[in-house]
């Protein structure tokens, strides 16, 4: 499981501000379905031009949920400067701290301000985050401004600490050299020498372990529990630990053990990567 604190724990289990605002003054969204991660943020300013009231809409983890909540309850009567001044480590750090894999989560809450402000100020012409420069990464759509603004705000040195940040290099990994050229410019490193795939295996990052992992459960192993009446909920990933819940007649079967080895687990083993192991929990 994710080593998660009180704080985030208390904001994803009860979510402060969710909801939508009639007739908002701001609207930011970030991120979209098909990437995993959608946010939606709104705000409403009082006569003196702070903001009175805000709220969001998230589909995302628990880290998602949690800094949305965070933000919300962050900005609250600031002024727009004030508010867009609140970087992503404070909103990480008002939570107690999030895991590295999950700081792409509380980016994502900065960028849906910054947007619903955009919106504001662009007298409601846009409510998307517009997108600056190059796009590096087209699995999720993170552009070469996004990646600078990120090791530079956060003091990221490596590209395994990009894609936990942006998530960018975290789909089919073919944006990783651009990413390595963008850490070396920034820090005025020469160009090291790239592996090629033929020299060293691919290593899968954790968003595209997460992802594949997704995969086989729709498409490999649910269609099989499903026709006894079964299912099978991903609870969390660990590493190479796959935390499950068994669902339906497979919940209180008597060949659960076998289900989770010689169905779920040989799945996952052959799908995604023969490292992994299924541990059921209630």
């Amino acid at each position: 499981m994710w080593d998660y604190t009180e704080q985030v724990m208390d904001h994803f289990r009860h979510p402060r501000n969710v909801g939508l605002i009639r007739d908002p003054d701001g609207v930011g969204e970030v991120g979209s379905l098909a990437c995993g991660d959608a946010l939606k943020l709104m705000f409403k300013l009082d006569e003196n031009g702070r903001i009175a009231d805000v709220k969001f809409q998230t589909f995302g983890c628990a880290s998602a949920i949690a800094s949305s909540s965070a933000l919300t309850e962050m900005i609250k009567g600031m002024t727009l400067e004030e508010a867009e001044q609140v970087t992503n480590k404070e909103i990480a750090e008002f939570l107690g701290g999030l895991p590295d894999q999950k700081m792409h989560c509380s980016v994502m809450g900065k960028e849906a301000l910054d947007a619903a402000i955009e919106y504001y100020r662009s007298g409601g012409k846009t409510t998307q985050h517009e997108l600056e420069g190059k796009i590096i990464c087209t699995c999720f759509g993170v552009t070469e401004k996004e990646i600078e603004r990120a090791i530079q705000d956060n003091g990221l040195r490596t590209v395994d600490d990009v894609t936990n940040y942006t998530k960018a290099g975290g789909g089919c990994g073919g944006c990783q050299p651009e990413i390595q050229d963008i850490l070396d410019r920034i820090y005025g490193q020469g160009k090291p020498e790239v592996e090629t795939p033929e020299s060293k295996p691919k290593r899968l990052t954790n968003i595209e372990k997460i992802r594949l992992i997704q995969e086989t459960f729709d498409r490999e192993i649910r269609p099989l529990l499903r026709k006894d009446g079964g299912d099978v909920e991903l609870v969390d990933i660990d590493g190479e630990r796959v935390l499950v819940s068994l669902r339906g007649s497979c919940a209180n079967c008597r060949v659960a053990q076998f289900t989770l080895r010689d169905v779920v687990q040989a799945k996952l083993q052959e799908f995604v990567s023969p490292e992994l192991m299924v541990e059921e929990v209630s």
